[in-house]
Order: structure tokens, then sequence, then C-alpha cells
């Protein structure tokens, strides 16, 4: 039986070490600040938002939630964006997504500050991971490298699938895999909607990291025996006998998986709340770099 990847224990570590950091910049008068917007009244992105806020209050940062209407026009975005960018008292930005259909997100994300871009999505900041010299990395494939780390697992010299290549997560976590990094240079497959057969891939992986959104795909005899996998999925599939109607899942099919596997992921309690705490840590990397603060 798998061992579990406990995101939610680690997350919490991670908040603790950054509440010291935070209390030794409190006695210089510094206090991390993070801002985040949300535009319309998107449920999902509300309670993203929230539990960012509270991870926020949990670790001693200042946050501030900026709440705009759905038929806000690109133009209105930019100007917050651009008001922030200018606040001291705000060292990361980030603009909760999806965005109104109408926004251009890539021209939103081009206004913010890249000193200040604590998702790791502007162009300058993807580049210079893509050459070896990252600034800000986004927050989800960051975090499944700190949850492997924190558990001694090194992907060096292994051989890798990631499922997926969005723009979040699997494009960005196949870079940061393949880097010449303590805790990466492993040998990536990225696989998707044109792999012809995932499961022949998938079998002779090491590790096996699911993005792709689709519920339970990856099932027990699509891996081998030892591997470890990472269920970066969120998906509501309907469940008469639950009260909500519905229940959570992965792209993974935990049951199945967790039988042959040597560690994986739950989920929930498994990628995501890493994902909040690299948030809160590039938060910290983006307030020392514009302070010019040490801890």
């Amino acid at each position: 039986m798998a061992q579990i990847l406990d995101g939610k224990k680690t997350a919490k570590q991670i908040r603790s070490e950054l509440r010291e950091k935070t209390e030794k910049l409190r006695e210089k008068g510094i206090v991390p600040g993070l801002a985040a917007v949300l535009v319309g009244d998107n449920p999902a992105s509300e309670i993203y938002v929230s539990s960012k806020a509270k991870a926020c209050k949990k670790t001693g940062f200042y946050s501030e939630v900026i709440r705009k209407p759905a038929d806000l026009t690109q133009e209105q975005l930019e100007q917050v964006v651009q008001e922030l960018n200018e606040r001291t008292d705000i060292h990361g930005i980030l603009v909760q997504e999806p965005l109104p259909k109408h926004l251009n997100s890539l021209q939103m994300v081009l206004q913010i500050n890249p000193v200040k871009d604590v998702d790791g999505f502007h162009p300058a900041n993807i580049g210079m991971m893509l050459l070896g010299h990252p600034s800000f990395i986004a927050c989800t494939p960051l975090g499944i490298l700190e949850l492997l780390r924190r558990y001694d697992i090194s992907p060096s010299g292994m051989d890798v699938v990631i499922l997926g290549r969005g723009n979040i997560v699997g494009k960005p976590l196949a870079v940061l895999l393949q880097q010449k990094w303590k805790g990466s240079n492993a040998t990536v497959t990225l696989c998707h909607t044109g792999t012809r057969d995932v499961a022949s891939h998938t079998r002779n992986a090491d590790i096996v990291i699911a993005a792709m959104g689709v519920a339970e795909y990856l099932t027990g005899d699509m891996i081998k025996e030892g591997a470890v996998v990472v269920d970066v999925g969120i998906n509501r599939v309907e469940d008469s006998s639950q009260k909500k109607g519905y229940r959570v899942v992965g792209d993974v099919q935990f049951e199945s998986c967790s039988e042959k596997a040597s560690y994986i992921t739950p989920v929930p309690g498994g990628v995501g709340p890493m994902t909040i705490a690299m948030l809160l840590s590039n938060t910290m990397k983006a307030c020392m770099m514009q302070t010019g603060a040490e801890t």
C-alpha cells in the first residue's frame, strides 16, 4: 500500500517556517503583502481566493482581496493592476482566473510588474525559468517539486511522465524537471490528447504526474509497481450518496493506484495545499527582493 504524500501537513510546516520569517521582518517594520483581484462571482474562484486569504492570515501576511464586477472592462482591470504595481505595501499580485470571457488574460498578465508576479505567469518569469535562472516559478509545479523534496524523493535520473500540457502545470513542470538542478535532472515525457498510447508511457515511468483534468483517468493497470503518483486534478463527479450530490476526485483512480504505487498524493489534501504554500513562499521572496530585507 502506498505511502501518502501529505500536502496538507507539509503546507502547514511551510507556513510555520514562513511565519517565523514574517515575525523577523515585522521587527524591521516590514510585512509581506499579497493582493488578489477577483472579477465576477465565480463560486470556485471565490473559494480559492478565500483560502489564499486565510493562509496569509495564518502566516502573518497582509492580505487584500479586490472584488470587481463581471462587466469590468479590460482598461479598468489593467488600471487596478497598475495601481497595485505602484503600492509599496503590496509585494505580490495575483488576478484570479478564469476571467470573464471578454477580458484578455495574457494582456492583463503583461501589465503585472514581473517582480510582483507571484503566480509566475509573466513571460519574463517563464523565460528566465526556461533559461535555468528562475525568479518566480508557477505555484503548482513548484509545490509538486517541494512536496517530493520533503519526502526525500529525487527525480534525478528517473523517467517521469506528465499527463497534460497546460501552461499552468504541464509545460512548466516539464521544463523544471529537466533542469540540471538538485531535485530535478529527470528524463521527462509529456503526454497529451495527441499521444497514441498513454499507458505504454506511464507503465514505464518511475513518477507519473496527472494534470489533464479528466476524473480518475489514471488507473492501477497503467502504472508499474513502486511508481510515485502525483495527482494534480480536482474534479466533481455526481454521487447521490453524498449530501452535496457529488464528490471530489482527482485525475487518478486512488484505490487501484495506491495498491501499486510507493507514494501517492490524495485529493483533496495533496497538491492543492502545496500550491497555496508556494504562493506564500513566492510572496515572501517578492517582499525580500523589493525591500532588500533579509531574515
